[in-house]
């Protein structure tokens, strides 16, 4: 920021030291929440692999960067548990693997499982891996618990090692599938990719579930950022009417 580096390079202090004038915050806006009827009609119009990962950021309240991260070993079906790895703030968290997806995403491992070894027959099938764990298991991005659920189309060169890899499926193509689904859908609402991470922790709190649970789903590190969508319960189910209402 402009201030910060005015203060600090040019004054030598932090600018709330130097300065008596009070920070702007950008206006705080409740996020968007589809109806579960709504979010049905959406993910009807939804298909294939980006159609698969649009269903796990309402299922398991994904966001859009992490669906199409996910790798084998993230998957646990036994326990029907997801495992999000460097989420936002570079942690690890669990969350939910729906089970009217595990046939989905068992089918989609099949198709990815063989792509693997179609790389491998060409040479490749080697997975981009962190760089900790690439020097440590030089291997490992060579084993199947390492691919990506959600492969890309096509190989490309790694711009870290210049080798040429199959890197994940682009968020860019589901936010395009969303977009088309939205349009037919005929939805009004200002609906996106994250519109179903919100209506995920929504709906949750609509039946019940501790906000601390869905804290932990989300990834939240501070509660008052779930608590933004009991805000949106109070506004929606206050129960008041409107005096026109009275009028007779």
């Amino acid at each position: 920021m402009p201030s910060c580096f005015f203060s600090l390079g040019v004054l030598g202090a932090d600018w709330d030291a130097v300065s008596d004038f009070d920070r702007a915050f950008g206006p705080e806006r409740l996020p968007v929440v589809l109806t579960p009827e709504e979010v049905k009609e959406l993910l009807g119009k939804m298909e294939g692999p980006s159609g698969l990962a649009f269903h796990l950021l309402y299922g398991a309240g994904l966001r859009l960067s992490e669906a199409p991260r996910l790798r084998v070993k993230d998957l646990d079906f036994d326990y029907e548990q997801i495992t999000v790895r460097q989420g936002k703030g570079k942690k690890d968290r669990r969350t939910l693997l729906p089970e009217m997806l595990a046939g989905s995403l068992r089918r989609q491992l099949r198709k990815s499982n063989a792509t693997w070894k179609e790389d491998l027959d060409a040479g490749y099938g080697k997975a981009s891996m962190p760089k900790a764990l690439a020097r440590k298991y030089p291997n490992a991005g060579s084993e199947w618990k390492w691919q990506y659920v959600f492969p890309s189309v096509r190989r490309s060169e790694d711009p870290r090692s210049g080798d040429i890899k199959r890197h994940h499926r682009s968020p860019s193509a589901v936010q395009k599938a969303v977009k088309r689904a939205v349009d037919a859908t005929g939805i009004s609402k200002s609906a996106s990719c994250h519109t179903l991470r919100h209506s995920f922790a929504t709906h949750l709190l609509e039946q019940g579930t501790d906000i601390s649970a869905v804290q932990e789903l989300l990834g939240h590190q501070d509660l008052r950022t779930t608590q933004v969508y009991t805000h949106v319960l109070q506004d929606g189910n206050a129960g008041t009417r409107s005096p026109l209402e009275t009028i007779r």
